[in-house]
């Protein structure tokens, strides 16, 4: 499995981002999609993450202003992000849960709120 996530930028505080996530390889076994991020200087966290059964969870920090989606058909992900604040400036990573506790990754794309 391969991803290729985009839609990283620089926003001003307040704004609204929509990053993708682009899947390619042996789809199939993929059992969840998420995306995770890591802020300057910390520790990678999760974000948002979606299973096969369309179930979601958000960090708290997150929780009201992101929302998660799929599309099945084009293979990707998406993370709808709005009310855009500094604390949100990360690189943000596509993951991918695969069968047999598979993992993968895709390259990271950055974030910048400005305040």
């Amino acid at each position: 499995v391969q991803l290729q996530a985009s839609g990283g930028g620089l926003v001003q505080a307040g704004g609204s981002l929509r990053l993708s996530c682009a899947a390619s390889g042996d789809i199939s076994t993929i059992e969840a999609m998420g995306w995770y991020r890591q802020p300057p200087g910390k520790q990678h966290e999760l974000v948002a993450r979606v299973t096969n059964k369309g179930s979601t969870n958000y960090a708290d920090s997150v929780k009201g202003r992101c929302t998660i989606s799929r599309d099945n058909v084009k293979n990707a992900m998406y993370l709808q992000m709005n009310s855009l604040k500094p604390e949100d400036t990360a690189v943000y990573y596509c993951h991918a849960e695969g069968s047999g506790l598979a993992d993968y990754w895709g390259q990271g794309t950055l974030v910048t709120v400005s305040s």
